[in-house]
């Protein structure tokens, strides 16, 4: 089963979530955004840190 096969399957299950980001040193949610911020917010690169960094 394929990603989008089981997102159509468990459709009904999903709920909508608040994402927050630190913005000038507090939270702010995502959707309060002007269309241009929520444009830069989704080009932003996701930190992913690495598990050999010991």
């Amino acid at each position: 089963m394929n990603k989008q096969e089981v997102l159509d399957a468990n459709e009904n299950k999903r709920t909508r979530c608040m994402v927050y980001t630190r913005v000038m040193g507090y939270h702010r949610p995502v959707e309060s955004f002007n269309i241009g911020k929520k444009a830069e917010h989704k080009q932003r690169v996701k930190f992913v840190e690495s598990k050999n960094c010991l």
